[in-house]
Formats: C-alpha cells, sequence, structure tokens
C-alpha cells in the first residue's frame, strides 16, 4: 500500500533557504502520503550511504537553491556517486530539476549552464514517441503544462536513458533510466502553480526585473500533479527487492 511507503528526500539547500521545508510538503502533497513518510536528508551536512536502501523504498531529489550539479564541491560529488550507485542497482528513484541533471551526468550524460534557455514559470513540455509505453508517462497527454524553475539544461541523456519529454528551450525534460523505476524530470511535478508562484517570489532577488514578467507566464498545471502519487502507487504495487 502506499501509506507503507517510507520516502527518503535529498536537498541541496543551505540552513536559512526557507524553501526546504516548503519543498518538503510539496512532495508529501503531490505524492500523497502522509508527512511521517518523507524524511528530508541535508546532503550538505549527511552523510550518503548504503543504509538508505534498508531504511527507504525509494529516493527522491528535487531543487537546490544555491547550488549547481556543476559546483566542484565534495557534497554534490558524493551526491553523483550515491545517485550513481543507487540508479546502478535499481533501487526507485524520482528526481526533479537539480536531480534531473544530478542523476543524467551520475550515469553519464553532459549538463551545461545555458542562462539564456532558461525556464522559470510555466511552460509546455511535449511527450517523445517512447513515452507512449510508460508505466508513468504513458497516461499524460502528448503536450502539457509544468513548472520549471532552471538554468542548468541536460545537454546529452546517458546511454542507459530513454527520451520521455521534451520542451522548446530544453529538449530533455524527462528520462527513464534503464528499467528499474528509476524517472526523473527537468520539470517539477512536485509544484503547483501557487506553489511555484510562492518559489519565485521567494527568490525575488535573482529574477530582479524579470520577476514580473515570470509571474505573468505562471498558469496551472493539472497534468503534472498526479505524476508522483502514481510513482508511488507503482512501487507500492511492485515493492523493488532489497
Amino acid at each position: 500500500m502506499r501509506s507503507d511507503l517510507r520516502f527518503c528526500l535529498l536537498q541541496i539547500r543551505n540552513p536559512s533557504d526557507m524553501v526546504r521545508a516548503h519543498e518538503v510538503e510539496c512532495f508529501v502533497d503531490r505524492l500523497d502520503v502522509e508527512p511521517s513518510q518523507v524524511h528530508a536528508l541535508d546532503v550538505l551536512n549527511d552523510h550518503l550511504d548504503a543504509s538508505i536502501y534498508e531504511r527507504f523504498d525509494a529516493v527522491l531529489v528535487g531543487g537546490s537553491g544555491e547550488y549547481s550539479v556543476l559546483d566542484d564541491v565534495a557534497p554534490i560529488r558524493s551526491m553523483l556517486d550515491f545517485l550513481g550507485e543507487t540508479a546502478t542497482r535499481g533501487f526507485p528513484v524520482f528526481a526533479s530539476c537539480f536531480g534531473f541533471q544530478a542523476l543524467s551526468l551520475a550515469l553519464g550524460g553532459e549538463v551545461a549552464h545555458d542562462a539564456n534557455r532558461a525556464e522559470v514559470g510555466t511552460y509546455e513540455v511535449v511527450l517523445t514517441p517512447h513515452a507512449g509505453s510508460d508505466e508513468l508517462f504513458g497516461h499524460l497527454s502528448e503536450r502539457f503544462a509544468a513548472q520549471q524553475g532552471h538554468k542548468d539544461h541536460v545537454t546529452r541523456l546517458p546511454a542507459c536513458a530513454r527520451h520521455l519529454a521534451g520542451s522548446e528551450r530544453s529538449p530533455f525534460q524527462a528520462a527513464r533510466f534503464g528499467d528499474a523505476p528509476v524517472w526523473a524530470t527537468q520539470f517539477h511535478p512536485e509544484l503547483t502553480e501557487a506553489d511555484n508562484r510562492k518559489r519565485v517570489l521567494h527568490y525575488r532577488d535573482r529574477y530582479a526585473s524579470e520577476l514580473d514578467a515570470v509571474l505573468d507566464i505562471l498558469r496551472p498545471s493539472l497534468e503534472t500533479h498526479g505524476l508522483l502519487a502514481r510513482f508511488a502507487d507503482l512501487l507500492a504495487e511492485q515493492p523493488a527487492p532489497k
């Protein structure tokens, strides 16, 4: 049952970042589970080890606040190693935004910083032909609105990945890595329009003169709201061996 699942949310956010708590709430809401089922782990200060595979049923990765997967700092290097090992062993993962970039990089893909192709707000995402047969993405419409907030982009997926979705500015928007329940999205399925508006306003200093333009393009993204709950249901139906 979904109510029996335990999730470990890897967070890459400074202690002063007020989005830390809000991010946990968003994942809880979109997974449609109790708050006690999602445990946040601070990647910047906590140790990532194999005990996670015993204590939890899946790993989640969200955004990153002030950090990039391209930052050459020890906590991010350790997280990349951990995610690579986690996906290789077939342990369930759902990663969004920073998490999508981190998982892609960890498994042999490439990521670049390109502010000219940034997506902050709500953007249209288009499924690829591979998505039709995918357990998680097969129920989505060919085109749907999704919440975004990134300047880094995956420029090449790893060989193990199946490309599931893209957008005009960022061709790689979703992928499944191998045959295990390991998915990631560049967009934020954990966010609603209201959640993204709250996040944009929190980081208003980063957007300066662009703030009004970003707020103007925010709109509902109803199709993405059930993606994480569907992920949880798939785990509950076919729990991965540990």
